[in-house]
């Protein structure tokens, strides 16, 4: 946790979209980042596979701790949310606030900010 967020899964060429010539060092520009803290980083993960197979290249960022990623390097918190990629999707089961900084203006948030929410949790996320 000490840079406070990390790319946990990186967007990956399916089909048709590889970057380069396949020499397995290209790298693939997100369609999308994913990111999410705690259990949501496996629900996070899910949608990934799902878009990937789909044909989104789709980047996971797990952010445990604002505060340190805040005081890491500019180009530490460029390199794991790249200005260039506006589609941003934070999934959190709290309230939204403070997502905004994260997602941007062109992103958004999934969240859970009803209060009480003690059902099982394979039907927490259902509406």
């Amino acid at each position: 946790m000490r840079r406070g967020a990390y790319v946990l899964a990186e967007a990956e060429a399916t089909g048709t979209m590889a970057s380069g010539s396949g020499g397995g060092s290209d790298r693939v520009i997100p369609r999308l980042i994913l990111l999410a803290t705690g259990s949501e980083v496996s629900l996070a993960l899910e949608a990934r596979d799902t878009l990937q197979k789909e044909g989104i290249p789709t980047r996971v960022v797990s952010m445990p701790c604002w505060e340190l990623f805040e005081e890491q390097p500019e180009d530490y918190r460029k390199e794991v949310l790249p200005p260039s990629i506006g589609a941003r999707l934070a999934v959190e089961a709290g309230i939204c606030q403070g997502w905004d900084r994260y997602v941007g203006p062109t992103g958004d948030v999934i969240c859970l900010d009803r209060f009480g929410a003690s059902a099982l949790e394979r039907w927490r996320y259902v509406s």
